[in-house]
């Protein structure tokens, strides 16, 4: 029986942004079960979904770190031993990328209790620290205000691992205050190492009907079954193979394209993200045409079975009006499609109804 779809049981019924990357200030005040963002490159899509991800980890190290490496941010540092290392760039998580000693991240689902802040810290003098300044006897800090919590991660932490490991702080592990689970999707497609682990989780469920049924959006009733094969005590080397009727072998996943590894991978997703949040970054990637309406179909009623909020983003027409038109057919589940635009006075959401999207769908009115 399908879960209860109301937003008061969503994560994120709604979001603002402050002062990270390239937002300034944005605010969205509604988010729906799915979440579909469009607009233009380098508006700041990606950056909104790194919000989620880093609010939903409640500001944890690891993730900050995560984002950093995953966009190149690098800088050149002086080691303890004189020699010249490259380390994550957190000045690259701050809005205009020098941020001074009163520079402040905030993001928040509304609750001004679940705000998070992160911002640069200040060494015993209130004096500022320079972030690239390893010497002082007082590191420079990142300090993580959530829920009451108030953290001090040493810069350090970020890169040197054989004196401060970087999951670790003055001595205690950083344990994240928050308890949403927050899955990250694209735009890449996933590895055979996600993909099997994903598959570990719903062996011999219904979700692992629903995966397989994914892949019949493309390939019809001849899907038979899925299996991943190889040792399950190794981390690497194990691939999901298909069954194909009329086929003696099965077929790896990846063999039958970029289609079929996005729709499985999205489907085991949304089944190891209940209770949580799953984010997926340009989700139009690799589906045909055809298959939108179906896909967004599969993913609303997934979403609200399992309790999953899915926010998305894509640069697709074809993925909009699919979106749309699944929207309009939905029976269960409140679902959203935002734009994003920027102009003089900097970034802001525009959201369009349920009828704005038929109308936009039936007569292809540009709403990316």
């Amino acid at each position: 029986m399908p879960r209860p779809s109301s937003r008061s049981n969503l994560p994120l019924p709604k979001l603002s942004v402050k002062g990270l990357r390239g937002i300034a200030d944005l605010a969205i005040p509604r988010l729906g079960r799915v979440t579909l963002i469009a607009g233009k490159n380098g508006v700041g899509k990606t950056t909104l979904l790194e919000a989620v991800r880093i609010y939903a980890a409640g500001g944890s190290p690891v993730v900050l770190r995560s984002i950093l490496l995953n966009r190149e941010e690098l800088a050149a540092v002086v080691g303890d031993e004189g020699d010249e290392i490259y380390a994550p760039y957190l000045e690259g998580l701050f809005y205009g990328r020098h941020p001074l000693s009163d520079s402040c991240i905030s993001i928040s689902s509304g609750n001004k209790s679940q705000r998070l802040d992160i911002k640069l810290g200040q060494n015993e003098s209130q004096e500022s620290l320079p972030l690239e300044n390893f010497s002082n006897v007082d590191e420079p800090l990142l300090e993580i205000q959530f829920r009451g919590k108030n953290r001090k991660v040493p810069i350090r932490s970020f890169w040197d691992r054989t004196r401060v490991p970087y999951w670790r702080f003055r001595g205690g592990e950083i344990e994240s205050p928050s308890e949403v689970s927050c899955l990250s999707l694209g735009p890449s497609l996933p590895n055979g190492e996600d993909i099997a682990q994903f598959w570990d989780n719903v062996a011999l469920t219904d979700d692992e009907d629903r995966a397989v049924k994914a892949l019949r959006l493309i390939y019809g009733e001849e899907v038979d079954r899925v299996v991943v094969a190889g040792d399950a005590r190794r981390r690497r080397g194990r691939r999901a193979l298909v069954k194909i009727k009329g086929q003696d072998r099965p077929i790896p996943l990846k063999s039958l394209g970029d289609g079929a590894v996005r729709l499985f991978g999205v489907a085991l997703a949304l089944a190891n993200s209940q209770d949580g949040l799953l984010t997926i970054d340009e989700a139009e990637n690799g589906i045909h045409h055809s298959v939108q309406y179906d896909f967004w179909k599969m993913v609303m009623q997934t979403a609200c079975e399992n309790n999953v909020q899915v926010l998305a983003t894509t640069h697709g027409w074809d993925c909009v009006a699919g979106f749309a038109q699944a929207i309009a057919e939905a029976e269960a589940g409140e679902s959203a499609l935002l734009r994003l635009e920027r102009d003089a006075e900097g970034i802001r959401a525009v959201e369009y109804s349920k009828d704005d999207l038929k109308v936009a769908a039936e007569q292809g009115i540009e709403v990316r």
